[in-house]
């Protein structure tokens, strides 16, 4: 098991997205340690003290790569308080704290797998896109929900990834023009795959209304995962 540390960062940028939705980089004071792709992090806005009591926080899935030893990447959709107080306070330059890494919602590179994002939920499966190399072995699916057009956070990110890895099919599903993540839309391509393991991440919902549609295509809830983050 990782250890997890706690960490001061400062805001590197941020970007809004449209529709109070936005991606924060951070800057982490020491190189980070290793965590493994679809891990989380918890973010504090007020100053912690070592030894004293964690502040209040929330978790985000950690959207940058391993790999950046230097920087931290999270995205999310204002909620609630907490993070219409994130909209409000991160700007560059400002300080917080993170402690990480947490988290099982880790995809098995050894089957094949069917990854099913609605909204910022593709951030739990972002640093594992970027961990795929060109000659990935077993097959990837990708499916990935946003209500409009703008909102496709990661829509680059994915089909690149796609582009050099030829074993990964990315599937970009636009609520607004062509309704909301349909399991039986992606049959087909499901078909196609070897005995794959199924990931979701999303709102509520979304994850209610494909693991229902996952069983009647047949689907053993053992091979189901997901990844509730509201």
């Amino acid at each position: 098991m990782a250890v997890v540390r706690k960490i001061p960062c400062v805001v590197r940028a941020v970007t809004d997205h449209g529709e109070r939705v936005y991606t924060v980089e951070l800057r982490p004071s020491v190189a980070l340690a290793s965590f493994k792709p679809g891990q989380f992090l918890h973010l504090a806005l007020d100053a912690y003290e070592p030894g004293g009591f964690w502040p209040e926080s929330r978790v985000f899935s950690i959207a940058s790569s391993p790999r950046e030893r230097g920087m931290l990447a999270i995205t999310y959709a204002v909620k609630g308080a907490f993070t219409t107080r994130m909209e409000r306070e991160l700007a560059p330059g400002r300080s917080v704290w993170v402690k990480l890494p947490y988290g099982e919602f880790v995809v098995d590179s050894s089957t094949d797998a069917v990854l099913f994002a609605g909204g910022t939920g593709v951030t739990a499966f972002t640093a594992f896109l970027q961990s795929l190399r060109p000659d990935q072995a077993t097959r990837v699916l990708l499916v990935y929900g946003a209500r409009k057009p703008n909102l496709f956070v990661y829509g680059p990110l994915a089909e690149a990834c796609a582009r050099d890895v030829p074993s990964l099919e990315c599937v970009l599903v636009c609520e607004e023009t062509d309704g909301p993540l349909r399991v039986a839309d992606e049959w087909p391509a499901i078909e196609a795959l070897h005995n794959p393991v199924f990931y979701l991440s999303g709102p509520p919902q979304m994850l209610r209304a494909l693991t229902t549609q996952l069983c009647e295509h047949g689907v053993s809830p053992d091979e189901i995962r997901t990844d509730a983050w509201e």
